[in-house]
């Protein structure tokens, strides 16, 4: 008895203490500045016209409660917070009973969190889970709670909450879903919104009607169940066909989220700016998005690839001379998957690493001319490994071929002869210089990219040769102002010189080759079908793996990249290969419709020398082709060019030794 007494009295000690804590902590929060909330985290983007493209959080349309239908504010109450109006922004019993079923279940399905601090939540630009996060959480809420009515937080909440698509605000939302005020919803449309915010991305009537559908059969219960509605009303809303409109400003384009997803990380690592915005009321975050561009390749991926299948891409459209990231695409649809494949992932490269080979090859004495054979070959590197790659369909010249030639048919046994000839750590050093972090390991194999790079950063990479020898970092924001138009940050674009200017141009040609008919032999060019469409000059080279394609190409104003495959790396079939060479295709050669070329003028310090093209020597009165090629003055072939195999031989045994 003695004990459940002194229990007691602990336990009546313990709730004082926490109502008198509670009541300090109010006091406080309310005698501190009071917050802006319709100010709070909102921001702009705009594109390279100063068009604004995305408005987000603190939405242009904020309406009033009274605006808004009844029965939307109940069934928002009723599903996210029945007890709204009830607690201090914390609803301690939900907590505990969340707690045991999540402890019972063994899961962390069922959440506690009240709409209050759903609303502190939606204050914040980054989401990290980090404890400083969850205790600021916390604290604005009590903030919010302490400065405003629950009818304010109520409506600040329905004002800039995500109802996806882009579409943040219930009059928003309204519109885009309905074409209609958030006034005049019916209680069908009502549920049927208020079921999207806790999964934009499944519960979206645009993306799963089905699963839309479900969710809204969930909320139109609930009401219900809380006898909000009566069965015939539920009835009737249930049976209730929906139009959904589905428009937005932009043309309906659904791949801009993922070049908005790349600003706001961006966003998160620049300094000059707070980690929140609750300080600022508001950013204006001009970007670098040609808005016509990301519109061309959208409508490009969706007339590629079948809408039936689950292969996905990613794009990147790069100013090389800037580092300013004009059009991006991380997905198929973003609607359907969110998952931002430009920023977020890394892929085998395949043989768009070789271009970076090359250029190393050219740096340690490889010309236009110089020849391996090419022939099936097993290499053997360390500890008596070996290696035995194979050209694609395993065709073979069993000649010495240029290295011309070698990037013209993507000839893997040259690529890999010439990485072995180098020292496997060459390569390597030379995808560092460029700019790119990936874990490269020094094998073999290294050449013909099987190691996994994202694709800004080989964009990144090829920027260095296309703007002849600069080393840039890719960038999506140009500069941030303030509400009042104060310049707040400034995107500095500076420039590292990297790459000898001479060899840039060499290497450029020679990845002309790629689609010149001078190099149909044994072989043809791997883009030898591009010849007759393209109307400018680029240097291009392709990749692929078995599971993985790839497609780089520039010029002096322009790189694109773009990679096809399955997200769960799934082999792709030879005749899904074509869709990104046209995606590749369709978006520079849209970029550049209507202008000038933009190729390179040749150095002083280069030459220009007639040769047989395939085996790089030079050209006799007999030979069938005849072609142009570049070398630095001094470095010209001769009539009896070096074939490296015997030297490769001699280095080999050296290290065996």
């Amino acid at each position: 008895m003695k004990f459940v007494k002194k229990a007691f009295k602990w336990f009546g000690i313990f709730i004082l203490l926490f109502i008198l804590a509670n009541m300090a902590v109010y006091t406080y929060a309310k005698i501190t500045p009071k917050l802006q909330i319709k100010s709070a985290n909102s921001f702009m983007l705009f594109d390279n016209t100063n068009t604004v493209f995305f408005q987000g959080s603190g939405s242009r349309e904020w309406i009033s409660l009274d605006d808004i239908s009844p029965d939307l504010i109940t069934a928002t109450l009723e599903v996210e917070d029945k007890h709204f109006y009830l607690h201090k922004g914390f609803d301690f019993p939900r907590i505990i009973k969340a707690g045991i079923n999540n402890l019972v279940t063994r899961s962390k399905e069922q959440g506690a969190s009240t709409i209050s601090q759903q609303y502190a939540k939606n204050l914040f630009l980054d989401f990290d889970k980090t404890w400083k996060r969850k205790w600021d959480e916390m604290w604005y809420t009590i903030e919010l709670e302490s400065d405003y009515s629950k009818d304010e937080i109520l409506e600040g909440y329905l004002n800039t909450i995500n109802y996806g698509h882009g579409m943040y605000g219930i009059e928003n939302a309204s519109q885009f879903y309905f074409g209609k005020s958030a006034r005049n919803l019916t209680l069908a449309e009502s549920c049927m919104l208020v079921g999207i915010p806790k999964s934009p991305s499944n519960y979206s009537p645009l993306v799963n009607e089905e699963k839309a559908k479900e969710r809204q059969k969930y909320v139109l219960r609930v009401l219900k169940d809380a006898k909000k509605i009566t069965e015939e009303e539920y009835q009737s809303a249930l049976n209730e066909k929906l139009t959904f409109l589905g428009e937005k400003t932009t043309e309906n384009l659904t791949t801009v989220m993922y070049y908005q997803d790349a600003v706001l990380k961006e966003l998160q690592t620049i300094k000059e700016i707070p980690s929140t915005f609750l300080e600022t009321g508001g950013l204006k975050i001009y970007t670098n998005l040609d808005l016509e561009q990301q519109k061309k390749l959208e409508t490009t991926i969706q007339e590629t690839i079948p809408e039936d299948s689950s292969l996905e891409t990613t794009t990147v459209m790069l100013d090389p001379n800037t580092g300013k990231v004009l059009a991006l695409v991380g997905g198929k649809d973003y609607n359907k998957s969110p998952y931002n494949r430009a920023i977020e992932s890394k892929r085998q490269v395949g043989s768009t690493m070789k271009p970076f080979l090359y250029y190393a090859a050219l740096e340690n004495g490889f010309t236009s001319s110089s020849t391996f054979t090419s022939e099936k070959t097993t290499f053997t590197f360390a500890q008596n490994q070996t290696y035995s790659p194979q050209n694609y369909n395993e065709t073979y010249g069993n000649k010495p071929i240029s290295m011309a030639t070698a990037i013209a048919y993507s000839e893997n046994i040259y690529a890999v002869k010439t990485h072995t000839f180098l020292g496997y750590d060459t390569l390597v050093q030379m995808a560092r210089r460029v700019g790119i972090t990936a874990d490269l390991e020094e094998v073999p194999s290294l050449a013909l990219g099987t190691s996994e790079i994202n694709i800004l950063e080989m964009a990144a990479g090829y920027a260095a040769f296309a703007n002849e020898g600069y080393k840039i970092t890719p960038h999506f924001i140009e500069r941030i102002e303030d509400k009042e138009g104060n310049v707040l940050y400034q995107a500095k674009e500076e420039k590292e010189a990297i790459l000898d200017k001479n060899l840039t141009f060499i290497l450029n040609n020679m990845l002309t080759a790629t689609y010149d008919k001078d190099y149909i032999d044994y072989n043809y060019p791997t883009a030898i079908n591009l010849a007759s469409k393209l109307t400018h000059k680029y240097a291009i080279k392709s990749g692929t793996t078995d599971k993985d394609t790839w497609y780089m190409g520039y010029n002096h104003d322009i790189v694109v990249a773009s990679w096809c495959g399955y997200d769960k790396e799934k082999e792709m079939v030879p005749s899904e290969y074509k869709y990104v060479q046209n995606i590749w295709f369709q978006a520079i050669e849209g970029y550049m419709e209507g202008k000038e070329d933009a190729w390179y003028t040749q150095p002083k310090a280069v030459s220009t020398i007639l040769v047989e093209p395939i085996s790089g020597r030079l050209a006799k009165e007999e030979d069938a082709k005849k072609k142009m090629m570049y070398f630095v003055k001094g470095t010209e072939p001769t009539e009896t060019e070096l074939v490296f195999d015997e030297l490769l031989e001699k280095k080999e045994e050296a290290n065996s030794e």
